[in-house]
């Protein structure tokens, strides 16, 4: 290993809790402990969401556990904290208005509101390096699973396809209008392609110079690192900087249920080895050809955080390149997110925010994949029982 990543080093919970009260270690143990019980995660969904459709009050018990933990607030201006929270550790943070699931015209115009006010707010300090957003936030489903079927549309669907390409037009031009980067969110394959086409027309229109949009790569999929390797080429034959995310995905179960429910292949890669391979080979691609590729690793993945790490110092590529940044979820693996900041490299924590009742989605979701990886919540609280001892003995010792 090269000497710059000699001491870099993911296991120093000082650096990686220093923004964390003894408080909010307090709440994460109990709520990682909580997330580990896969029957109470399994249940939690169903019986919350009948608790708010009838309006139980149990609301200010979600805001102040499990959303308080993973999500910045219901608004922009509730998100301040946790941005200063995280500038303080030189860690950026993606404003991630996480609604998702709406099919009304209204619903989607006022999310695009939000998106440009986020995007607006990125404006205002460097704070906020990178925005987000999802199509489905700004387009129906089903309109998209019907394109990327490749059926034909009616004429009232033609005029409702216009709205959501307009949509992501003004999302994106005024991205471009401010300087702030934007990244577009993989969804499921079945809408995919739809969203991909979407993604490189923005790029063709606006990464002339700069890289101002993203598409997203689920490296899950068998033939993600393919597509990356031909929107590449595609890119340099047109003459744009490729904008890329990098992550394993977030699919899965479904993915795997649906192909095996209509007896199509499933388009998930066969094992967590296979997903690993391609991933790392996305950073070897991403890193082979930094000029022309900006992109952000998103990923918990602490092999893949170190490799990175090491592509960039043997490849000469500087910690604070712009083409290239580290990305983990608020609430989440602290520990790398904040050491690497550390060691000045370029992090930014996705912060999702919004109505609890519309980011309820979201936190099924963060639960469901938790379970699903079990040595990642083991290994988060080893880490808050580690900082947790640490800060007992400083304690004594003085």
């Amino acid at each position: 290993m090269n000497q710059t990543t000699d001491h870099l080093s993911f296991e120093n919970t000082e650096i990686a809790f220093r923004h964390s009260s003894n408080s909010d270690l307090k709440r994460a143990y109990w709520l990682f402990r909580v997330i580990n019980v896969n029957f109470l995660v399994k249940i939690g969904p169903p019986i919350t969401n009948f608790a708010v459709k009838i309006g139980l009050p149990i609301k200010g018990l979600i805001k102040a556990t499990i959303f308080k933990h993973f999500c910045g607030g219901e608004t922009i201006r509730e998100c301040e904290k946790t941005i200063k929270s995280l500038e303080a550790g030189n860690v950026g943070t993606i404003l991630d208005y996480s609604i998702e699931g709406e099919d009304d015209e209204q619903v989607f115009d006022s999310t695009c509101e939000e998106i440009i006010r986020t995007i607006r707010r990125a404006a205002k300090e460097t704070a906020i390096p990178i925005t987000v957003f999802k199509v489905t936030g700004v387009g129906r489903f089903s309109l998209l699973e019907k394109l990327d079927s490749k059926a034909a549309l009616n004429e009232a669907e033609q005029a409702e396809w216009k709205k959501v390409q307009d949509r992501v037009l003004v999302i994106c031009q005024k991205a471009f209008d401010t300087g702030i980067p934007v990244m577009i969110d993989a969804e499921e394959t079945w809408i995919q392609d739809t969203i991909d086409q979407l993604a490189l027309n923005m790029m063709r229109r606006f990464n002339k110079d700069k890289a101002i949009v993203y598409n997203t790569y689920q490296l899950y999929r068998h033939d993600k690192l393919q597509s990356l390797k031909s929107d590449h080429q595609a890119a340099a034959t047109e003459g744009f900087i490729l904008g890329v995310k990098l992550v394993r995905g977030a699919y899965m179960e479904k993915e795997r249920k649906r192909a095996a429910e209509m007896g199509y292949p499933s388009p998930i890669q066969p094992d967590k080895a296979a997903t690993d391979k391609d991933y790392d080979a996305a950073l070897h691609h991403c890193t082979d050809h930094v000029k022309q590729i900006a992109f952000v690793a998103g990923t918990h993945n602490e092999d893949s955080c170190r490799l990175l790490a090491d592509l960039l110092d043997k490849k000469g590529i500087s910690h604070k390149n712009p083409h290239v940044y580290f990305s983990q979820l608020l609430g989440m693996s602290d520990n790398l997110s904040f050491n690497l900041a550390d060691a000045k490299y370029n992090v930014a924590k996705y912060v999702p925010y919004g109505p609890i009742k519309a980011v309820l989605p979201y936190l099924f979701r963060r639960a469901q994949e938790n379970t699903a990886i079990a040595g990642q919540m083991s290994r988060e609280l080893s880490l808050i029982v580690k900082e947790v001892g640490r800060r007992s003995k400083a304690k004594g010792e003085r």
